[in-house]
């Protein structure tokens, strides 16, 4: 059975923590079957304004989980609810 999430994880170009985010979260969502996508908030003034400080942002189903790193346990947990 599929989880019935959506992950987004919003990122900057040259954003070495925005990779390492992508990465972890490229590979959990594909075990796990979960589509994500990744969006830059410097295209967006809105996204900018409230997340640009904190990226990488991770989001769920439009909702903040978390920012600066994938907490891979707590990350898991989520999708599997």
């Amino acid at each position: 059975m599929k989880p019935d999430h959506e992950v987004t994880l919003l990122v900057r170009a040259d954003c070495h923590a925005c990779d390492a985010a992508a990465a972890d979260i490229r590979r959990i969502c594909a075990e796990l079957e979960v589509p994500w996508h990744a969006e830059d908030v410097d295209s967006d003034a809105e996204l900018r304004a409230e997340y640009g400080d904190r990226v990488p942002v991770i989001l769920i189903d439009g909702e903040e989980h978390g920012y600066w790193a994938v907490e891979e346990q707590r990350f898991r947990a989520a999708l599997r609810r």
